[in-house]
């Protein structure tokens, strides 16, 4: 990993937009501060496409895309993914499958590849095999976001818990042998039948709503993230980014970012974001 210095003028200028992870990347303990809310508008203010991309329930995703200067969000680590569309479009369908609200900015709409019926089946079964973890590992509990979710199941591992990792690691294997694919996150152990990912999750969104070749996203969209979930991503994009945090994650990364910020969390993310919208400002133009 690479000091934020060496982040080249020329990198910066390249880009069309910025993806970024939300719990301990953008959030402090799931806290927003104004440094890093404020970093997102200097983006934005900088020309670049802003696209939240989180482990986080579908239902928070929804908010976010109401209230936060971005793009698109990304939720449930790529299952989802919500935008919006301006007022009078018809077309997609809310967070619970039916028709979804309006307000005078457009409505925002959610994009997955299964019906409401299909998603509730496939949860049903999550949630028993949830329950059923908790169980027999009671220093994990169920998450308190899963009623806001709509494709994976979730548990608290470290976000209200502390669950002990050689626990975890039993979770994904007996998991993995039910044929439950498992991510972890900072603070939670995702269980989910969905083939998607962050990365994948990414580029199918900039290719179906942003009309970009998928092999070219990769190299006009930089990521920033700081754990084992976003590690599809790190290796994925061409441009990546880690808040200082990132350190503590590197033994469950194949490939760690390219550059790391000084700071973690919510400031390492305005740290990133200065440098980027800097660099830009004082580039000279093509």
């Amino acid at each position: 990993m690479e000091p934020l210095s060496l982040l080249t003028p020329g990198a910066a200028r390249s880009l069309a937009g910025v993806i970024f992870d939300l719990d301990d990347t953008v959030l402090d303990h799931g806290a927003l501060t104004e440094a890093a809310y404020g970093a997102l508008f200097r983006l934005r203010e900088a020309g670049l496409a802003l696209i939240a991309c989180t482990g986080r329930p579908a239902g928070w995703g929804e908010v976010i895309q109401r209230q936060w200067p971005i793009d698109a969000t990304i939720a449930e680590n790529g299952a989802v993914a919500l935008v919006r569309e301006p007022a009078g479009l018809l077309g997609g369908a809310g967070l619970h499958g039916g028709p979804a609200p309006a307000d005078g900015g457009g409505r925002v709409v959610l994009l997955g590849g299964l019906d409401r019926e299909a998603r509730r089946a496939r949860r049903d079964e999550l949630v028993a095999l949830a329950d059923d973890m908790v169980r027999r590992f009671p220093a994990a509990a169920i998450a308190d976001d899963n009623d806001q979710r709509v494709t994976d199941v979730t548990l608290d591992i470290g976000e209200h818990r502390r669950v002990p990792p050689e626990d975890v690691q039993k979770m994904r294997a007996e998991l993995r042998d039910q044929g439950v694919r498992t991510l972890v996150s900072s603070v939670h152990l995702h269980l989910t039948r969905d083939p998607s990912d962050k990365a994948t999750g990414a580029v199918r969104l900039l290719s179906a709503r942003f009309g970009e070749d998928p092999t070219r996203a990769r190299h006009r969209y930089a990521f920033v993230g700081d754990s084992g979930n976003d590690g599809v991503a790190f290796a994925a994009f061409a441009l990546t980014f880690g808040v200082a945090n990132v350190r503590a994650h590197l033994g469950k990364l194949s490939v760690p970012p390219r550059f790391v910020a000084a700071l973690p969390m919510g400031r390492g993310f305005a740290e990133i974001a200065h440098r980027i919208v800097e660099l830009r400002k004082n580039a000279p133009a093509p």
